[in-house]
């Protein structure tokens, strides 16, 4: 309990010294205590400080000899009057100074006791910021009450409460406590609100306070406050009616530490402390506890003491032997106690006798000393860190029942929250200590033994504000009519959030607030900016969860996944006679067939050495180079694969012909099976590159996004209100006056698609985000109803409410694209038919001109005997030459193809027989056959010069299956 520092003079060094005999222990050596005697806390550490003393006096061992004098003074609770009465210990050269139990009276102690080296040992001052390096002399032998606050804190996060309410009383103790409460408290992102209270606050005020606390919605109360100004706040709770199973009441150490000394207060107090959960050091049990406590009821007996043992009596207890533990250690190293004197105190004239004042030249020696002991006291383990605080920090949680306390658990800094002693947990040391965090049953403010819900939305005085956005345009989603009343307000999203309602396990009045004014949507950030300012308590509705607007607000689990998309006029591509190309681009086509080519010839160059089925004329090792590698997809080639690495290049080849075909018909059964749409937008990219006019909905986060995000220029939005005004503009275009696309929500996009043909979503949506409810920051309310969110999506209730307002047969209209894209039509495919058909109409023709003139030449019968060239009974050459010319007029009434190979194989056949003569060439070469062939047929003749056949319709049938 923090002080100020007007006495800053006095911590000047002291004049005059005064010194112990020289070598030998002093037989007397002084330390002062000061504390409020007219307390709780004081008369029960003033018997224990004097039993204390009167115990180590008893026992030579303990400061060889040496006796302790106690020189104790009243502070009556009050920091100047406390000052007053340390300086008057100091006056009689007190080496030590013990307490006081009120933090603010011990900053200023501090100060003094620092300024003149005599160190201060408080076994009640539990302000944190009394463990600051500004008081080096300062010792605390209680816990600190930063450890208590964060038993406190993981007591609150324990039941899950994620706001409180502190009320605290306004000084160093006060305030300093809950600022280290609400610094853990937003560690476990809870919220905390601060009452401050002031030292002597009347009833009034207190009143007053706690009517205010009612507004806040929190109903957990965290007290922190002296033990008089904490009964007075509960007794005016139950008179405004806050201690019922509605409240939630705990406490730090002050209300366990009244009620354990106190029978007075607890018998008038109990009855309205009910419910109330306190904290209370723990103490561990031993055998010098025990005999302690049974000592204490002996001094009870004999009317000694009035009040029961409380734990400062026996931090008070052990500080007097901590204290008397340094001195010894002390006196063994240093011996000599001396005190050095300050001319400037000296100077200083007047009735103060500030002269008086000495500075302790053994202080720093002895604070160390202190701080360097280890020892057992009456509670439990003394041995301080390196914040001059006990190692060992422990409470006990109890509850107040009926006419006692009751022990529901225990905290300590190694095991956190526990139903087990703190001491054997520190000694078990269990793997897993999350699990161990439980606590006994707890009572709460009006019998109940639920935990309570530990805050209150609203109540039917004061209804919960809803803003519900007024749209003018898809009112599916929020319709208002008529005003704000709850049966004038529907659509999708009010039909999500009053089921949500019906969820959560306790009332929630509210009503709805219009906002805008129907002919134009409302801006959905100025929306949300009104929960945050509170002007009003919520908002629902169509409201998209950005960046922007979650910053200062928190918002439900979406109820709908939606994202930015867009919308743009599309036209249905009709399968062509071409589709088959489709799957690959020109250069896919290319390389493609080239790598057909490359393989056929590294598979020729593997194979023509060993392999007689690549060997031939040029024309026939070309043709089944070729052949070989386009007919390896179909199978269908009769050569065979001899050498190894042929092989290899096989396997490589066929594997990449399996990707690649099943590729093809992948892409190809999409581009036969699904419908294609086409469009001037491809995507976003497109869009922001094409520079042409984008449409927005009016009040949507698409405008801040396009600019803002996609670095759109302004110029180039316009605002749209309507699904009408969306349709304009997409069939106007952006020549016209028009946009190009419009960017716009799913949602909307999908009931725009749904009920007008002719447009479509372009692309995926390139920004992924949901629509929630808004709540004001920290709220307990949006964690609440985003697990009845939860709930709703898993019992299919949400999505049972979005097919009745978008799924009914009313919104179900064609947008003008075939339902049965799967079927597959003709005109996707009589190009390949035409093909098909062409090409087999040429090699019939063919076959039935080859078949002709193999009939024509077997008809000869003169010529059949010019095989046998040694046959008498031949017809002479002559008569065969007759033959030949008659054969040649017959000859001119075929078709040209079937005429050049008549005159070919005859020359041949001539030729090879040898009765061809050199004058009778003309008449070949001559023959109307074509300058081409006129070239080639010699050629040709000497190649079937090399040819045996029994006719000439046999010689053309071999020459026709080489060909």
């Amino acid at each position: 309990m923090g002080c100020g520092g007007v006495l800053w003079f006095l911590l000047v060094l002291a004049t005059g010294f005064g010194v112990f005999a020289g070598a030998v222990r002093p037989a007397v050596v002084s330390i002062g205590a000061v504390l409020t005697y007219d307390s709780v806390i004081g008369r029960v550490a003033k018997v224990a400080i004097e039993a204390a003393v009167a115990d180590v006096n008893a026992n030579a061992s303990v400061l060889g000899g040496t006796r302790l004098n106690l020189v104790m003074r009243d502070a009556n609770c009050n920091v100047f009057l406390g000052s007053a009465a340390a300086l008057s210990v100091l006056e009689h050269d007190a080496i030590a100074l013990i307490g006081p139990q009120s933090s603010a009276i011990a900053h200023m102690i501090s100060s003094i006791s620092g300024g003149l080296q005599i160190p201060l040992v408080s076994f009640a001052a539990t302000d944190p910021t009394l463990s600051s390096s500004q008081f080096p002399l300062f010792v605390r032998m209680a816990h600190c009450d930063s450890y208590q606050m964060a038993a406190m804190a993981d007591l609150i996060e324990y039941f899950g409460w994620r706001q409180v309410i502190a009320i605290y009383v306004d000084d160093d103790y006060g305030r300093n406590g809950i600022y280290y409460l609400d610094d853990e408290l937003a560690e476990n992102m809870s919220k905390m609100y601060k009452i401050a209270l002031p030292v002597k606050a009347t009833r009034n005020k207190i009143i007053d306070l706690l009517q205010k606390s009612k507004t806040l919605g929190p109903r957990v109360y965290v007290v922190h406050a002296t033990p008089d100004s904490g009964l007075n706040i509960f007794s005016v709770a139950e008179q405004l009616h806050m201690m019922t199973d509605e409240y939630v009441w705990l406490t730090t150490d002050w209300l366990s530490t009244v009620l354990d000394t106190s029978q007075s207060a607890a018998s008038n107090s109990i009855s309205y402390l009910q419910g109330v959960v306190s904290f209370r050091q723990h103490i561990p049990r031993s055998n010098q506890k025990e005999a302690f406590v049974s000592r204490w009821g002996e001094l009870q007996k004999e009317g000694l003491v009035s009040l029961n043992l409380s734990t400062y009596g026996f931090f008070a207890y052990d500080t007097v032997w901590a204290t008397a533990y340094a001195i010894n250690d002390f006196l063994n190293e240093y011996e000599n106690i001396t005190f050095s004197s300050n001319s400037y105190l000296q100077s200083i004239k007047g009735k103060m006798q500030l002269g008086m004042l000495k500075t302790f030249d053994g202080g720093n020696l002895l604070i160390k000393k202190l701080l360097l002991l280890n020892f057992t006291g009456l509670s439990g383990q003394i041995q301080f860190d390196g914040d001059k605080n006990l190692i060992s920090r422990m409470y006990e949680i109890v509850n107040v029942r009926g006419s006692v306390t009751n022990r529901v658990g225990y905290w300590s800094n190694h095991s956190g929250l526990s139903i087990s002693l703190p001491e054997n947990l520190l000694i078990k040391r269990p793997k897993n200590l999350s699990l161990n965090q439980v606590l006994g049953r707890i009572t709460w403010p009006g019998g109940k033994t639920e935990t309570p819900r530990g805050w209150v939305v609203a109540s039917n005085e004061r209804p919960l504000r809803i803003a519900v956005p007024n749209r003018a345009s898809y009112l599916e989603f929020v319709r208002v009519t008529n005003g704000g009343d709850m049966e004038n307000v529907s659509g999708y999203c009010i039909d999500v959030f009053k089921e949500i309602i019906k969820l959560i396990p306790y009332e929630v009045p509210y009503k709805f607030v219009p906002i805008g004014n129907g002919q134009t949507n409302p801006n959905y950030d100025e929306l949300v900016n009104m929960v945050v300012q509170h002007v009003v308590d919520a908002a629902i509705g169509d409201i998209a969860i950005v960046t922007s607007r979650s910053r200062n607000s928190d918002f439900t689990q979406p109820y709908i996944c939606t994202g930015l998309v867009i919308l743009a006029p599309i036209r249905s591509i009709k399968s062509s006679a071409w589709v088959f190309l489709r799957p690959f681009t020109v250069g896919m086509w290319c390389v493609t067939g080239a790598f057909f080519f490359v393989i056929g010839v590294v598979i020729w160059l593997l194979e023509h050495r060993v392999n007689s089925d690549f060997r031939g004329s040029p024309t026939r090792q070309c043709i089944t180079m070729c052949l070989f590698s386009f007919s390896t997809p179909f199978q269908s080639q009769q050569e065979e694969i001899l050498s190894t690495l042929g092989r290899f290049v096989m396997m490589v080849w066929l594997f990449l012909l399996m990707v690649i075909t099943s590729s093809y018909t992948a892409s190809l059964t999409s581009f036969l099976t699904v419908q294609q749409l086409s469009s001037p937008i491809k995507g976003i990219d497109s869009l922001i590159a094409s520079n042409e006019p984008i449409g927005y909905q009016e009040g949507s986060f698409a405008r801040s996004y396009l600019v803002d995000g996609l670095n759109v220029r302004p110029s180039r939005l316009v605002s749209l209100g309507s699904p009408e005004a969306y349709k304009e503009a997409l069939e106007r275009g952006p020549k016209n006056g028009g946009v190009a696309a419009i960017v716009d929500e799913l949602p909307y996009v999908e009931l725009f698609v749904a009920k007008t043909s002719g447009f479509g979503i372009i692309g995926q949506s390139f920004t992924r985000n949901g629509w929630g409810f808004a709540f004001p920051r920290d709220s307990p309310l949006a964690i609440d109803m985003s697990t009845a969110m939860l709930k709703l999506s898993e019992n299919g209730e949400l999505q049972r409410i979005h097919k009745k307002w978008f799924c009914n047969a009313s919104c179900i209209v064609t947008s003008g694209i075939n339902s049965e894209p799967s079927q597959l039509h003709f005109s996707s495919f009589w190009g390949l038919k035409v093909g098909a058909g062409f090409t087999g109409r040429i090699t019939s023709l063919q076959s039935q001109s080859d078949t002709e003139l193999i009939g024509f030449f077997d008809n000869l019968s003169p010529l059949h005997g010019l095989h046998h060239r040694n046959n008498p009974q031949s017809p002479g050459p002559r008569h065969c030459l007759n033959r030949f010319h008659a054969i040649l007029r017959a000859a001119r009434n075929l078709p040209i193809s079937s005429r050049k190979k008549t005159v070919l194989f005859l020359f041949s056949k001539l030729a090879y027989k040898g009765i061809l003569p050199l004058r009778r060439r003309h008449a070949i070469l001559s023959f109307p056959l074509g300058r081409r062939f006129q070239v080639s047929n010699l050629f040709c003749c000497i190649k079937i010069s090399f040819q045996r056949s029994d006719s000439f319709g046999g010689c053309f049938r071999m020459l026709h299956r080489r060909r």
